[in-house]
């Protein structure tokens, strides 16, 4: 079995990435999005990410992008800056393959390391099995359910929200200033 390489996103990587993500969109339920975003406008949602200081990673198997992964601010308000969402998309070929578990794993090394203290999944449909599997292979503990709350496919979707504590947690003051962008 190849090795899963993971490394920080660089610009050539974006239609790649745009392209995983638009299958998800069309076929999955990890978004609620009903229009795939074209490149453009992954670049300016990615250079957002990139602005506030947070990680964002993709996965490679023998030299081709197998998924990506970031960080993305929970909320905007100030008293949330040691918290974070994570975002993990995988190509369908490359699915069961650990690319989903390198990928958050790196991402939650990543965020411990800037000294954030929560990082909370916002998972698409109570259905979404593999997701769920993966964040609580990786700590992440249920949260809480938001059901019926979003429309996708013809059918009402359930939200899973999983929360993981990233170094201390709350069983300790920060030691940063949080967000890397300060917020």
């Amino acid at each position: 079995m190849s090795q899963v390489v993971i490394r920080d996103v660089e610009p050539g990587d974006m239609a790649r990435i745009a392209a995983i993500y638009a299958e998800s969109v069309e076929n999955g339920l990890g978004t609620f999005e009903l229009d795939p975003p074209d490149e453009a406008e992954m670049v300016t949602r990615f250079a957002a990410v990139a602005a506030s200081g947070l990680p964002r990673l993709v996965a490679e198997i023998d030299g081709q992008i197998a998924g990506y992964a970031y960080a993305g601010v929970f909320r905007p308000r100030r008293g949330y800056r040691y918290t974070v969402e994570d975002s993990v998309y995988i190509d369908p070929a490359f699915r069961g393959r650990g690319v989903g578990r390198a990928l958050l794993s790196a991402l939650i090394e990543r965020c411990e390391a800037l000294g954030l203290r929560q990082m909370l999944a916002v998972i698409g449909d109570s259905a979404n099995a593999g997701s769920v599997a993966l964040h609580a292979a990786c700590g992440f503990e249920p949260c809480g359910v938001l059901n019926s709350v979003g429309w996708k496919h013809n059918d009402w979707r359930d939200v899973v929200l999983m929360q993981r504590a990233l170094g201390p947690g709350g069983d300790a003051e920060p030691t940063s200033d949080g967000l890397p962008g300060g917020r």
